[in-house]
């Protein structure tokens, strides 16, 4: 893996050089220093804009952001929303966890208030079917996705969700018929179900609207080894 201070980096983004002398990139960085949180991600933010060969102004309007907002992300001055950092990694083509690659691997902590979830759309949702992404992993090769899945009274079912990786479910209300490859499974308030989400599954028959289970999604990093 390749290693490489940040001064220069630092100082391209406006930030004193001396403020994360013995930072590095990669999962084996040793420490940030006072680097904060917001000023790794803003230089994060800053170098994959000009990697991609795009101004700050051509960003933020792909991402639906002022150029302001995106100025003071790029330069550490604020603490970037969820939201915002969803559509800078859509605008950027890259997971909103490279946001985070280089922030001190042992300091990982993602921290999403009751009912403030990014309600996002998933391959495959369906209507009436919420997706609401309760956090995100902050670096390492497996990619862990958090969401907290509603079912209003108008859903219909849907058996046929398909991606890679493992998928663990934890049934908070309601009562479902849930399908996983050719077995079926009656799931109510505390049932559990652990599976392989590359197989054929979802929920086949709504028995008790509305509901929301908790599924937690977790996969390798693209590349990881």
């Amino acid at each position: 893996m390749m290693r490489s201070s940040l001064p220069d980096a630092l100082a391209e983004a406006g930030l004193p050089k001396n403020i994360a002398e013995p930072y590095t990139t990669g999962s084996s960085a040793a420490s940030v220093s006072d680097l904060t949180l917001e000023q790794a991600i803003g230089v994060q933010v800053r170098q994959l804009r000009r990697r991609v060969g795009i101004t700050v102004s051509e960003l933020a309007a792909s991402a639906g952001l002022s150029g302001g907002m995106l100025s003071k992300i790029e330069n550490g001055q604020i603490s970037p929303s969820l939201a915002s950092l969803q559509v800078l990694a859509a605008a950027l083509n890259v997971p909103i966890t490279t946001f985070f690659s280089t922030f001190e691997e042992k300091r990982d902590c993602s921290f999403v208030k009751a009912g403030t979830g990014v309600v996002i759309e998933r391959r495959g949702t369906k209507a009436g079917h919420q997706y609401a992404l309760l956090g995100h992993a902050l670096g390492g090769n497996v990619i862990v996705e958090p969401y907290l899945i509603t079912l209003s009274k108008d859903a219909a079912p849907f058996a046929a969700f398909q991606h890679e990786g493992t998928e663990f479910i934890y049934m908070l209300s309601g009562e479902v018929l849930y399908r996983h490859g050719d077995q079926s499974y009656h799931l109510t308030a505390g049932d559990a179900l652990l599976f392989d989400s590359a197989a054929p599954h979802g929920p086949e028959k709504l028995l008790v609207k509305p509901m929301t289970y908790l599924s937690i999604i977790t996969h390798t990093r693209e590349g990881a080894a």
